[in-house]
C-alpha cells in the first residue's frame, strides 16, 4: 500500500510551497485563483487526507461535538442527529453521540468530556445538568454548551426549541373541534420542563373551551411504549372514559393505540389519538397517527450553528431560537361518537 500523500507532495506536484498548500486546504483566503484550484485538484488525484491528529496538537481543539441523549435507542433523535452532523462536517467537526439513559454518572462522564478537552462543544438534549453542576449556572454558562429541544430552567444557556405550550394547545383544540369533550391527557415524565409543558397546553385549551379535567385524566408516563400502553388500559378502567388522547409523545401513542386494539376499540371511530413529535413511523402506523410535527433535521442544524458561534467566540449567540410546528393530520383522529345519554 502506498503511503499517505503529504503536504509536501501536493506542493512538488503543484509547483508551490508548502505553507501555500497549507494556506489553501485550510480555506484561509490568502491563496488566489488559479493556483487555488490547482492545488485542490492536486489533493484531490493524490487523494490527500488532513492528519487530524496534527491538527488538533496544533490548534488544541479535538474537532468533535457531544450530542447528549437521554436514550440512544428512540428513533426521535436520528432526525436531529442528521441535522447536527450535517451542520458539524461542514465545519469540520465529527459529532460523538452521549447516552445517559437518566443515569448521573453518565451525565458527569459527558461534562467530564468537554472540561477535558475530548470534545470541543456539546449540543444537550437530556434536560438537565449533572447534579454536581446544576447550582452553579454562572461556570455551566462559560461552557460551549447549547440546549436543544429540552428546556433547562434558570440557566443561561443558549435553547433551541419549540413552543410546547402552544403546539399541545393546538392538538388539544383540533380535538375539540371535533367534538370532544373528555379528553385526557398522557403525560411525559412530570416535573421535567417540557412535560410540564405540553401538560400546561392540554390544560389551557381545556380551560378555553370550558371542558372539565377529571381526577386520573393526566396520568403520568415516561415515553415508552409499555408506559403508553399501561396509562392507557387505566384511563379505561374508569367508569368516565375519554372519548380522545391527547399523549406526550408517539412512542406512547403507539402503545395507547394498541391498547386500545386489545380493549376491542377502534381509533379514530370510537377513541381519537394525537401524539407529539411525527416520528418516520407515525406516517405508516395504523391507523397514521396525527401528531405534533417538529422541524428535527433543522432543529439539529440550528443548534450546531450556535455551538459553532460559541466555540468560536462569537457574541451574536441568541439566548433563544424557537423552531416552529405543525399538526399533522392523519386517520387517528375523528368526529366524536354522539351521546346516546
Amino acid at each position: 500500500m502506498s503511503s499517505r500523500a503529504k503536504i509536501k507532495d501536493i506542493a512538488l506536484r503543484a509547483g508551490v510551497s508548502p505553507a501555500t498548500v497549507s494556506r489553501a486546504l485550510t480555506d484561509s483566503g490568502l491563496v488566489a485563483e488559479p493556483t487555488l484550484s490547482r492545488i485542490r485538484e492536486v489533493a484531490q488525484s493524490l487523494d490527500y487526507r488532513p492528519n487530524v491528529s496534527a491538527r488538533n496538537l496544533r490548534t488544541q481543539k479535538s474537532m468533535a461535538v457531544l450530542l447528549v441523549v437521554r436514550d440512544v435507542s428512540n428513533p426521535f433523535y436520528l432526525e436531529i442527529f442528521k441535522g447536527v452532523e450535517t451542520a458539524a462536517r461542514e465545519a469540520g467537526y465529527s459529532v460523538l453521540m452521549g447516552n445517559t439513559e437518566n443515569h448521573p454518572d453518565r451525565e458527569l462522564e459527558y461534562f467530564d468530556m468537554l472540561r477535558d478537552g475530548h470534545a470541543d462543544g456539546m449540543i444537550l438534549m437530556n434536560g438537565k445538568l449533572p447534579s454536581s453542576h446544576a447550582n452553579d449556572h454562572e461556570r455551566v454558562a462559560r461552557l460551549p454548551i447549547v440546549v436543544a429541544l429540552e428546556v433547562i430552567e434558570d440557566c443561561a444557556l443558549p435553547h433551541v426549541q419549540i413552543d410546547n405550550v402552544a403546539a399541545a394547545k393546538n392538538a388539544v383544540r383540533h380535538l375539540i373541534s371535533l367534538g370532544h369533550k373528555r379528553i385526557a391527557h398522557i403525560c411525559g415524565p412530570v416535573p421535567e420542563v417540557m412535560s410540564v409543558r405540553r401538560r400546561e397546553g392540554y390544560r389551557e385549551a381545556m380551560a378555553e373551551a370550558e371542558l372539565d379535567v377529571p381526577d386520573g385524566y393526566e396520568p403520568i408516563g415516561d415515553y415508552t411504549i409499555p408506559s403508553g400502553a399501561a396509562l392507557c388500559r387505566e384511563l379505561f378502567s374508569r367508569k368516565n372514559k375519554p372519548t380522545a388522547l391527547f399523549v406526550g409523545n408517539d412512542e406512547m401513542a403507539f402503545g395507547a393505540i394498541n391498547e386500545l386494539r386489545t380493549l376491542g376499540l377502534d381509533v379514530p371511530k370510537d377513541v381519537s389519538v394525537v401524539g407529539f413529535d411525527d416520528l418516520f413511523l407515525s406516517a405508516f402506523f395504523y391507523p397514521p397517527l396525527t401528531t405534533v410535527s417538529q422541524p428535527r433535521a433543522d432543529i439539529g442544524k440550528r443548534a450546531m450553528g450556535q455551538l459553532l458561534k460559541l466555540m468560536n467566540g462569537e457574541g451574536s449567540v441568541e439566548a433563544l431560537v424557537e423552531m416552529p410546528t405543525t399538526l399533522q393530520i392523519r386517520g387517528s383522529t375523528g368526529p366524536a361518537k354522539i351521546s346516546k345519554n
